[in-house]
């Protein structure tokens, strides 16, 4: 099985799905990256797809397209992408093993390039 970027539970396929359908254009799927943000250092970005960017990395997990600026790759290897809810709010989560701390309104994380030699490891099950 190929090494994916970054996975996504069934909440987030399901949530990413239905924005997909109820886009006012043609969209294929979700571009996410991060920008400098907020007071522990970034934040998560979320766009439209209507056409791939080249260069992107894409991911493919429960039938649904997501494709991740190659400038956060490096901060996103391993994060799974969750959808929640409650009754107060409602929005996508990442469970990043990369995130080295958050700021205490949740608004941005502080991030660490991935450990490449780690995660080789990890993956040819040393």
């Amino acid at each position: 099985m190929p090494f994916k970027i970054m996975s996504l539970t069934d909440a987030a396929a399901e949530r990413i799905t239905e924005i997909i359908e109820d886009s006012d254009k043609p969209v294929i799927g979700l571009r996410v990256g991060i920008k400098n943000a907020g007071c522990a250092g970034v934040s998560y970005t979320m766009d439209y797809v209507e056409a791939p960017i080249a260069g992107d990395d894409h991911v493919e997990d429960h039938g649904v397209n997501v494709w991740v600026d190659p400038k956060a790759t490096m901060y996103l290897l391993g994060t799974v992408m969750d959808f929640e809810q409650s009754k107060m709010e409602s929005s996508f989560t990442f469970k990043n093993p990369n995130q080295t701390g958050a700021c205490g309104c949740g608004e941005s994380v502080t991030l660490a390039p991935a450990d490449l030699k780690a995660l080789s490891e990890a993956r040819a099950g040393a």
